[in-house]
């Protein structure tokens, strides 16, 4: 059974740093893309940052700069590097795996293996 678990949210003030972490079971993380996408209240869930199977990254434009991705394959863990936070970053955070593909994709609709979510809430 595939699953994937977030951990590493919390409570931060603004122009903090968290590290968020997506440890998958059940499958071998290292031939698939993987996302972390955001949904705020009220607002729809969107892409975040994604890695592709053989390292590639990108980031939405609000993050680029801020956020880093990376993966420890041997670990099956996904980070997400949160730097110089925003209360705009509040959210809860998912990491999903698109197993159909190893590319790159910001698109909610191309994963199809979603973790529980973990609370980031930036407030001073």
């Amino acid at each position: 059974q595939l699953t994937l678990v977030e951990s590493g949210g919390g409570s931060v003030q603004p122009g903090g740093s968290l590290r968020l972490s997506c440890v998958a079971s059940g499958f071998s993380l290292e031939y698939y893309a993987i996302g972390w996408f955001r949904q705020a209240p009220g607002k729809e869930r969107e892409g975040v940052s994604c890695i592709s199977f053989d390292g590639a990254t990108y980031y939405t434009d609000s993050v680029k700069g801020r956020f880093t991705i990376s993966r420890d394959n041997a670990k099956s863990t996904v980070y997400l590097q949160m730097n110089s936070v925003k209360p705009e970053d509040t959210a809860i955070y998912y990491c999903a795996v698109r197993s159909n593909s190893p590319y790159l994709s910001m698109g909610v609709r191309d994963y199809d293996y979603w973790g529980q979510g973990t609370q980031v809430t930036v407030s001073s």
